[in-house]
Protein backbone atom coordinates (compact mmCIF):
# COMPACT_ATOMS: atom_id res chain seq x y z
CA UNK A 1 0.00 0.00 0.00
CA UNK A 2 1.25 3.81 -1.01
CA UNK A 3 2.16 6.25 1.16
CA UNK A 4 -1.07 7.83 -0.12
CA UNK A 5 -3.43 5.00 1.02
CA UNK A 6 -2.22 4.58 4.30
CA UNK A 7 -2.95 8.28 4.45
CA UNK A 8 -6.43 7.52 3.03
CA UNK A 9 -6.82 4.38 5.43
CA UNK A 10 -5.65 6.58 8.70
CA UNK A 11 -7.92 9.51 8.20
CA UNK A 12 -10.68 6.85 7.42
CA UNK A 13 -9.94 4.98 10.80
CA UNK A 14 -9.64 8.43 12.65
CA UNK A 15 -12.88 10.26 11.33
CA UNK A 16 -15.60 8.57 13.51
CA UNK A 17 -13.50 9.01 16.79
CA UNK A 18 -13.05 13.18 15.90
CA UNK A 19 -16.83 13.96 17.33
CA UNK A 20 -15.71 12.73 20.59
CA UNK A 21 -12.24 13.12 21.09
CA UNK A 22 -11.23 16.13 18.29
CA UNK A 23 -8.40 16.05 15.59
CA UNK A 24 -6.01 14.87 18.31
CA UNK A 25 -2.72 12.92 18.67
CA UNK A 26 -4.13 10.64 21.11
CA UNK A 27 -7.47 9.65 18.41
CA UNK A 28 -4.74 9.28 15.53
CA UNK A 29 -2.73 6.78 17.34
CA UNK A 30 -5.90 4.87 18.29
CA UNK A 31 -6.86 4.77 14.79
CA UNK A 32 -3.44 3.83 14.13
CA UNK A 33 -3.96 0.50 15.90
CA UNK A 34 -7.08 -0.24 14.74
CA UNK A 35 -4.90 -0.41 10.88
CA UNK A 36 -1.55 -2.26 12.30
CA UNK A 37 0.16 1.38 11.78
CA UNK A 38 3.25 1.64 14.13
CA UNK A 39 3.88 4.81 15.83
CA UNK A 40 6.92 5.68 13.73
CA UNK A 41 5.02 5.38 10.46
CA UNK A 42 2.32 7.37 11.91
CA UNK A 43 4.97 10.19 12.63
CA UNK A 44 6.21 9.75 9.24
CA UNK A 45 3.13 10.13 7.62
CA UNK A 46 1.72 13.27 9.81
CA UNK A 47 4.97 14.39 11.60
CA UNK A 48 2.87 17.59 12.49
CA UNK A 49 0.01 15.78 13.90
CA UNK A 50 -3.47 17.06 14.13
CA UNK A 51 -2.79 19.66 11.81
CA UNK A 52 -1.31 17.14 9.39
CA UNK A 53 -4.50 14.44 9.77
CA UNK A 54 -6.84 17.72 9.01
CA UNK A 55 -4.76 18.47 5.89
CA UNK A 56 -5.15 15.57 4.57
CA UNK A 57 -9.09 15.24 4.94
CA UNK A 58 -9.31 18.38 3.00
CA UNK A 59 -7.46 17.06 0.37
CA UNK A 60 -8.57 13.78 0.48
CA UNK A 61 -12.52 15.97 -0.27
CA UNK A 62 -10.89 17.95 -2.62
CA UNK A 63 -9.59 14.59 -5.03
CA UNK A 64 -12.97 13.29 -4.53
CA UNK A 65 -14.96 15.76 -5.35
CA UNK A 66 -12.82 16.19 -8.26
CA UNK A 67 -13.28 12.41 -9.32
CA UNK A 68 -17.03 12.48 -8.89
CA UNK A 69 -17.46 15.98 -11.21
CA UNK A 70 -15.35 14.08 -14.06
CA UNK A 71 -17.59 11.35 -14.00
CA UNK A 72 -20.73 13.92 -14.00
CA UNK A 73 -21.80 15.28 -17.75
CA UNK A 74 -21.28 18.71 -17.67
CA UNK A 75 -20.99 19.64 -21.19
CA UNK A 76 -24.63 21.56 -21.45
CA UNK A 77 -24.24 23.10 -17.42
CA UNK A 78 -23.35 26.63 -17.37
CA UNK A 79 -19.96 27.53 -15.83
CA UNK A 80 -22.05 29.10 -12.73
CA UNK A 81 -23.86 25.81 -12.65
CA UNK A 82 -20.79 23.51 -12.50
CA UNK A 83 -18.90 25.82 -9.52
CA UNK A 84 -22.56 24.98 -7.62
CA UNK A 85 -22.73 21.25 -8.35
CA UNK A 86 -19.01 21.28 -7.07
CA UNK A 87 -19.47 22.90 -3.97
CA UNK A 88 -22.92 20.86 -3.25
CA UNK A 89 -20.61 17.83 -4.44
CA UNK A 90 -17.62 18.54 -2.02
CA UNK A 91 -20.49 19.42 1.24
CA UNK A 92 -22.16 15.99 -0.28
CA UNK A 93 -19.07 14.29 0.43
CA UNK A 94 -18.35 15.95 3.84
CA UNK A 95 -22.07 15.44 5.46
CA UNK A 96 -21.21 12.26 7.08
CA UNK A 97 -18.34 13.90 9.20
CA UNK A 98 -19.85 17.48 9.79
CA UNK A 99 -19.01 17.41 13.14
CA UNK A 100 -15.19 16.47 11.92
CA UNK A 101 -15.51 19.46 9.66
CA UNK A 102 -16.27 21.53 12.54
CA UNK A 103 -13.58 20.24 14.82
CA UNK A 104 -11.37 20.87 11.96
CA UNK A 105 -12.34 24.39 11.02
CA UNK A 106 -11.93 25.58 14.74
CA UNK A 107 -7.95 24.10 15.09
CA UNK A 108 -7.31 25.52 11.45
CA UNK A 109 -8.70 28.56 13.50
CA UNK A 110 -5.93 28.71 15.89
CA UNK A 111 -3.76 32.06 15.07
CA UNK A 112 -0.55 29.48 14.23
CA UNK A 113 -2.52 27.56 11.64
CA UNK A 114 -4.13 30.76 9.45
CA UNK A 115 -1.06 30.12 6.84
CA UNK A 116 -2.62 26.27 6.38
CA UNK A 117 -5.77 27.15 6.55
CA UNK A 118 -5.42 29.67 3.77
CA UNK A 119 -3.28 27.32 1.86
CA UNK A 120 -6.50 24.41 2.05
CA UNK A 121 -8.93 27.33 1.37
CA UNK A 122 -7.04 28.00 -2.08
CA UNK A 123 -6.45 24.25 -2.69
CA UNK A 124 -10.05 23.51 -2.74
CA UNK A 125 -10.99 26.53 -4.76
CA UNK A 126 -8.41 25.70 -7.18
CA UNK A 127 -10.07 22.28 -7.17
CA UNK A 128 -13.60 23.16 -8.12
CA UNK A 129 -12.77 25.39 -10.81
CA UNK A 130 -10.61 23.34 -11.89
CA UNK A 131 -13.79 20.38 -11.83
CA UNK A 132 -15.37 23.10 -13.73
CA UNK A 133 -13.33 23.30 -16.65
CA UNK A 134 -11.82 26.14 -15.95
CA UNK A 135 -9.04 27.45 -17.88
CA UNK A 136 -8.39 30.78 -17.02
CA UNK A 137 -4.53 31.58 -16.47
CA UNK A 138 -4.77 35.57 -16.53
CA UNK A 139 -6.20 37.79 -14.16
CA UNK A 140 -9.58 36.09 -13.74
CA UNK A 141 -7.59 33.31 -12.53
CA UNK A 142 -7.24 34.89 -9.41
CA UNK A 143 -10.63 36.84 -9.27
CA UNK A 144 -12.33 33.78 -9.56
CA UNK A 145 -10.72 31.95 -6.73
CA UNK A 146 -10.67 35.19 -4.56
CA UNK A 147 -14.44 35.25 -5.14
CA UNK A 148 -15.57 31.78 -4.57
CA UNK A 149 -12.90 31.71 -1.41
CA UNK A 150 -15.53 33.95 0.21
CA UNK A 151 -18.62 31.86 -1.34
CA UNK A 152 -17.34 28.33 -0.27
CA UNK A 153 -16.17 29.74 3.14
CA UNK A 154 -19.67 31.16 3.52
CA UNK A 155 -21.85 28.52 2.59
CA UNK A 156 -19.73 25.98 4.48
CA UNK A 157 -20.14 28.18 7.61
CA UNK A 158 -24.13 27.51 6.82
CA UNK A 159 -23.98 24.30 6.31
CA UNK A 160 -22.54 23.19 9.54
CA UNK A 161 -25.94 24.62 11.63
CA UNK A 162 -27.93 23.68 8.43
CA UNK A 163 -31.04 21.09 9.79
CA UNK A 164 -33.16 21.65 7.03
CA UNK A 165 -34.43 18.45 4.97
CA UNK A 166 -32.20 17.75 2.55
CA UNK A 167 -30.31 20.41 2.91
CA UNK A 168 -32.85 23.01 0.81
CA UNK A 169 -31.56 25.82 3.14
CA UNK A 170 -28.08 25.22 2.05
CA UNK A 171 -28.68 24.86 -1.39
CA UNK A 172 -30.62 28.34 -1.53
CA UNK A 173 -28.01 30.15 0.48
CA UNK A 174 -25.22 29.51 -2.35
CA UNK A 175 -27.29 30.35 -5.34
CA UNK A 176 -27.99 33.67 -3.28
CA UNK A 177 -24.33 34.11 -3.18
CA UNK A 178 -23.62 32.68 -6.43
CA UNK A 179 -26.14 35.00 -7.57
CA UNK A 180 -24.45 38.07 -5.69
CA UNK A 181 -21.54 37.05 -7.04
CA UNK A 182 -22.06 37.87 -10.65
CA UNK A 183 -23.77 41.34 -9.70
CA UNK A 184 -20.24 42.93 -8.30
CA UNK A 185 -18.34 44.51 -10.56
CA UNK A 186 -17.08 47.25 -8.53
CA UNK A 187 -15.42 44.61 -6.21
CA UNK A 188 -14.25 42.63 -9.12
CA UNK A 189 -12.31 45.83 -10.34
CA UNK A 190 -10.99 46.28 -6.51
CA UNK A 191 -9.69 43.00 -6.87
CA UNK A 192 -7.80 44.09 -10.44
CA UNK A 193 -6.14 47.26 -8.33
CA UNK A 194 -4.82 44.84 -5.63
CA UNK A 195 -4.07 41.76 -7.77
CA UNK A 196 -2.00 44.47 -9.85
CA UNK A 197 0.50 44.27 -6.84
CA UNK A 198 -0.50 40.89 -5.14
CA UNK A 199 0.13 38.11 -7.56
CA UNK A 200 0.83 35.57 -4.46
CA UNK A 201 -2.65 33.92 -4.29
CA UNK A 202 -2.68 32.46 -1.03
CA UNK A 203 -1.65 36.79 0.19
CA UNK A 204 -4.33 37.67 -2.50
CA UNK A 205 -7.13 35.84 -0.45
CA UNK A 206 -6.18 36.69 3.11
CA UNK A 207 -6.06 40.50 2.04
CA UNK A 208 -8.78 40.79 -0.45
CA UNK A 209 -11.49 37.98 0.30
CA UNK A 210 -14.42 39.75 -0.37
CA UNK A 211 -17.93 39.25 2.30
CA UNK A 212 -20.59 37.89 1.11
Amino acid sequence: MDETARKDALVAALLPDVPFDGWSLEAMRAAARRIDMEDGELATLFPRGARDAVAWFSRWTDRMTLETMASRPLDKLRLPDRIALGIRTRLGLLAPHREAVRRGLSLLALPANAPLAAKLLYETVDALWYAAGDTATDFSFYTKRTILAGIYAATTLYWLDDRSEGGTATDEFLDRRLADASALPRVRAELGRIARVLPNPLRFFRIARPRF
